[in-house]
Parts: structure tokens; C-alpha cells; sequence
């Protein structure tokens, strides 16, 4: 018993010596390593107070007007009645006056409605994953993220509400009782869009306004004019900053966050059936969910960029809008680009692998077809275009990543016009092929979104917050209880 006591004491000894020399000798190590000291990137620059914060973003709403404001709205108001114009004539001609034909039934207006849905995914993420994901430097940009994405869809609904031709039976999509008994088609991938896309509008409008109520409460309290005092004190619903609102409102937001959540797969996921479930070359792949999905996102951050770059340069808010985030933006924008660019290449190898003589013409024709000039715009805005940020000097120079975005525009209009009608242009039976070009009311209805779209914006910029006030002072230091410093 004693040896074995001895010999235990004796390890234990040996332990602590053990021990003893790996601690004397870490610094001698640390000393040789060197490790790179780690700088958190402040998402509020030049030690700027709440107080600076709250004057800088209610100022853009309080100040008044500029005459550049003016100016753009008016040239968006006159660019959004073309859109007005357009859907008038068509619903008093008939959807004759688009360029649809047999075999492209569709034309711009699927197109279109895609294009715009995919623009509203980069709100939902930024607000929604971004939250989960415990991402500070969100804040900066949720709030006009969240803004866009509801403008975006309401551009969206507005090619599929006019597509069914008889516009004032479009409430049929819906399962409403009526005397005729007619029942929506629940087998049909356009009714599912339907369902998508209003829950997506519906759950989108919530997130917006509700992280909006404390900050249109400070408007409300600082406010000097009546109709001000009036307004803001409706809808921020009688906010008092007492701690059971904040309680209540961090809850709401998280769940809201958590709903959001599988709306960013599932929304564009649908979208992308319309083409999936179709049995014809060239769409009927299981590939387009998560290409869709990723595609959708990679437009959205480009309109995102699109629109802050200019705002920051505008209303100085350099300090608010970092490089940081910036960076952040055209990494993602590079990675969803590098996802898309691998549904491309994919999408090949797919139609090669299969030996389906077909979809491996569908795919030529796609490339060297009669659209091959829009599908080689394509790859060039959307593939090529955002390689470039793999560069910080690319990253760092503002106006170039503002006319790349652009780019990327550009590019996911064209893929989608890519997709509907390369393969609809060329059917099974060459008797049957055409093509397919637009007519001055499509080009003109299609203009006129951006108009409606600006238009939205710009009221949104006049008379609401651009940014989320609290959520910004909650990344600055003097939010951190313990100054800053690791405990």
C-alpha cells in the first residue's frame, strides 16, 4: 500500500514539473510565434456619440427637402407612368400588345416577375440570417435592405396579376368560395407562386415596420409640425422606451427573424419550380432550387450596393456605412456570384451526362443558339464581373464596385430572359420554333417599375428613418457595459 502510494505521489510530482516547464516555456515560444494582433474593424467610425447618431439619421428626414430629391422624383414619377400607360393599354386591347407568341408564351413577364423577386431576397437576408447569425454589422444596412425588398415584390406581383389577361378575375387565384364553384389548380406551380410570394410580401412588411416603431417613436417626440406629431404618433403605437416594450420587441423581432428565415429558400425556391416541374429541355433539372435561390440573393446584395453607395456619398454617412460593410457586401456578392457561375458550368455537365440529346441541344442552342449574345452577357456580368473582388484595391475603389453592382444587375435580368425563352423559342418540333422579341409596350411597362420602384424609395428616404437608430448605438463601445474591455 505504501509503495503504491509512493508511486502515485511520484507521478503526481512528475506531473507538476511537467507542467511547471510547459508554462516557462510558452512565452519563450509566443516570443518566436509572434502571432498577428486582431483588430475588430469599429462599425462606427470616428468615435462618433448616440447622440451624433440619432441628429444624423432623424436630420435626413427632418431637414428640408433637397432640390435633388425633387428632381428625381419627378423623373421617377414620369418613368413610373409608363408602367400606368402600359397597363392600361394592355388592359384595354389585350395581351396581344405584348410580344408573347407560340411558342414564347411568356416572354418579359415572367422574366420580370423573377428579376424583382430575386432583388427583395437581400433584405430578408440581411435582416433575417444575418440576425440569427449574430452579425453586428448588419445594422448599418437592414433597414433600406428591408425597405427595397418590400418595394421590390410589390414591382414583382405586378407582371403576373396582368399576365392572366383578364385582370379583374385574378382574385380567382385565391380559394375564395363563389358561386361558380371553380377551385385554383393546386397542382400548378403558378398557383404555389401565389402563396410564396404574398406570405413573403406579408411576413416583409411586418419585419419593416415593426423594427421601425421605436425609431418612429423618436420622430414622434421630436417632431415640431402637428401633422408629424399625428402620424408618427400612430404608427409607432404608443412606444415609451419602457423596458416590457423593448422585451416584447426583441421577442417579436427574433421570432420574426425566425419565420423570415426559410422564406429566403422557400420563396425562390417556388419561383423556380415554375420552370422545374415543366418536362422541357433545359428546365426540367433539380439543379434550379438552390441555383435560384443563390442567384436570387447574389441580385439582391447588387441592388443593395446599387442603392447605399450613392446614399452614403449623398447624406455622408461615411461613418455610418463603413469600408467594413462594404467589404462585407462584395464578399458575399463574389460568393453567390462563384455559386451561380457553378450552376452554369454544372448545368452543362448535367445535359452532357445525361446523353439526352435534347436537353444537350437545349444547352448548345443556349450558348451558340439564336439568344447566344444575351446568354454571353450573361456570363460576363454575372461570372466574370464580380471576380474582381477577390481585389481590396477593387473593393476599396467605391465607384467602380457601384458600376460592378450595376453589372450584376444587368446580368440576373438576362439570365432569366436566358432561361424562359431559349428554351420555350425551341420546342421539340423545329416546325414549331420562333422568336421571341419584345414589343415598345413591354420595353416601356418593364421601364416604368424602376420608376414605380424609385419612386417608393425616395418617399421612404423623405419620410422614414434610413437606418435603425437603437440597433446602431447597441454595436457602438459605448453600448458595451464593460467599456470595451475583455472579461
Amino acid at each position: 500500500m505504501v509503495t503504491r502510494v509512493g508511486i502515485l505521489e511520484t507521478h503526481i510530482d512528475m506531473a507538476t514539473l511537467s507542467e511547471t516547464k510547459e508554462i516557462d516555456a510558452q512565452p519563450e515560444i509566443m516570443s518566436k510565434v509572434k502571432p498577428a494582433p486582431w483588430h475588430d474593424e469599429p462599425l462606427v467610425l470616428n468615435k462618433r456619440s448616440f447622440h451624433w447618431v440619432t441628429e444624423k439619421i432623424c436630420g435626413i428626414v427632418e431637414g428640408k427637402t433637397p432640390i435633388w430629391w425633387w428632381w428625381c422624383f419627378i423623373i421617377a414619377l414620369f418613368v413610373a407612368s409608363f408602367t400606368g400607360m402600359g397597363l392600361l393599354y394592355l388592359v384595354s386591347t389585350g395581351v396581344g400588345v405584348w410580344g408573347n407568341n407560340n411558342p414564347v408564351n411568356w416572354g418579359w413577364a415572367i422574366v420580370n416577375f423573377v428579376f424583382w423577386i430575386g432583388i427583395g431576397h437581400a433584405g430578408t437576408l440581411i435582416s433575417a440570417v444575418l440576425c440569427l447569425l449574430k452579425q453586428k454589422w448588419r445594422t448599418s444596412i437592414n433597414r433600406a435592405s428591408e425597405a427595397m425588398t418590400v418595394f421590390a415584390v410589390l414591382c414583382a406581383g405586378i407582371f403576373p396579376l396582368f399576365h392572366v389577361g383578364r385582370v379583374w378575375y385574378a382574385w380567382w387565384l385565391f380559394p375564395l368560395p363563389n358561386a361558380n364553384a371553380i377551385w385554383p389548380q393546386f397542382r400548378s406551380p403558378l398557383e404555389w407562386d401565389v402563396f410564396a410570394v404574398s406570405t413573403y410580401a406579408t411576413v416583409s412588411i411586418l419585419f419593416w415596420y415593426m423594427g421601425m416603431i421605436p425609431d418612429l417613436a423618436v420622430l414622434r417626440d421630436r417632431a415640431t409640425q402637428t401633422w408629424r406629431k399625428v402620424v408618427y404618433g400612430i404608427f409607432s403605437m404608443g412606444w415609451r422606451n419602457a423596458n416590457n416594450h423593448w422585451r416584447n420587441f426583441e421577442m417579436a423581432y427574433l421570432l420574426l427573424a425566425g419565420l423570415s428565415t426559410p422564406l429566403v429558400l422557400s420563396v425562390h425556391t417556388i419561383v423556380s419550380f415554375d420552370f422545374a416541374v415543366a418536362n422541357l429541355p433545359g428546365w426540367h433539372t433539380t439543379i434550379f432550387p438552390p441555383y435560384f435561390v443563390a442567384g436570387a440573393i447574389f441580385s439582391g446584395f447588387g441592388m443593395v450596393l446599387t442603392l447605399l453607395l450613392p446614399l452614403r456619398a449623398v447624406f455622408g454617412l461615411h461613418d455610418l456605412i463603413t469600408q467594413n460593410h462594404i467589404n462585407n457586401m462584395c464578399k458575399i456578392t463574389l460568393a453567390t456570384g462563384s455559386m451561380v457561375g457553378y450552376a452554369y458550368s454544372m448545368e452543362f455537365f448535367i445535359a452532357w451526362y445525361g446523353a439526352n440529346s435534347y436537353e444537350g441541344f437545349a444547352f448548345v442552342n443556349r450558348a451558340f443558339g439564336n439568344y447566344w449574345w444575351a446568354y454571353w452577357i450573361m456570363v460576363s456580368c454575372n461570372v466574370i464581373c464580380p471576380q474582381l473582388f477577390w481585389f481590396r484595391a477593387i473593393r476599396e475603389n467605391i465607384p467602380l464596385v457601384w458600376i460592378i453592382s450595376i453589372f450584376v444587375n444587368i446580368g440576373m435580368w438576362f439570365e432569366r430572359f436566358v432561361i424562359a425563352n431559349t428554351t420555350l423559342s425551341r420546342d421539340f418540333l423545329p416546325s414549331s420554333w420562333g422568336y421571341y422579341s419584345p414589343t415598345i409596350v413591354d420595353i416601356f411597362t418593364f421601364t416604368g417599375t424602376f420608376g414605380f420602384f424609385s419612386v417608393l424609395f425616395l418617399l421612404f428616404l423623405r419620410f422614414l428613418p434610413l437606418m435603425p437608430m437603437a440597433e446602431v448605438k447597441s454595436v457602438m463601445p459605448q453600448a458595451d457595459p464593460h467599456g470595451g474591455k475583455v472579461h
